[in-house]
């Protein structure tokens, strides 16, 4: 008799414990919830905005070509990408594909890869015909911090204006649109 009391009260302990922590865990996801609400977590971004200008940079291309903020040609595309992404591995063949149909061809769009070289190498194969690629260590090398790049992938389209500022004309391009029309 005195096994079975001991039993119940046990698993009585183990009950109460199991309450007490699932109540804990209940008002932590209320709380993550409430943050993750908010206005301000919402309008996280990936990159700069449209009609914000980009930042200085100087880089060399993965086929050893000069690049910086002077030398873009206006309405370019600009693609970032990681290859341990999943979703950029999904992207790239669209990517591609709109890159192809830009009327400068590969002059008029760039695509950064981010990671270490031997990770980065198939992604960079892929995009060398289509695209002038940047090989970076991180998002915040010269080339991702002009663009304020927080999210992969990201893709945009760059115009210089009149005065000749660098600025934002897309930060959601719709890779399934003709590169023409967009």
């Amino acid at each position: 008799m005195s096994v079975i009391v001991s039993a119940l009260v046990l698993v009585g302990m183990i009950s109460t414990i199991n309450l007490v922590l699932s109540v804990g865990i209940i008002k932590r996801l209320r709380e993550h919830t409430e943050i993750l609400s908010t206005p301000e977590a919402s309008n996280r971004r990936a990159s700069l905005g449209v009609g914000e200008e980009v930042g200085e940079f100087e880089v060399s291309t993965v086929d050893n070509l000069p690049l910086s903020r002077e030398l873009l040609f206006s309405d370019t595309l600009v693609g970032f990408f990681s290859p341990s992404c999943q979703p950029c591995k999904e992207k790239l063949p669209k990517f591609i594909d709109y890159a192809r149909k830009m009327p400068e061809g590969r002059n008029q769009v760039i695509a950064a890869v981010v990671g270490n070289h031997d990770n980065a190498h198939g992604m960079v194969e892929q995009l060398r015909d289509v695209a002038q690629v940047i090989l970076q260590v991180d998002n915040q090398d010269n080339f991702g911090s002009a663009f304020e790049i927080m999210a992969f992938p990201t893709v945009l389209k760059v115009r210089r204006e009149d005065n000749g500022r660098l600025v934002i004309t897309d930060d959601q391009v719709d890779l399934s649109q003709s590169a023409i029309s967009a």
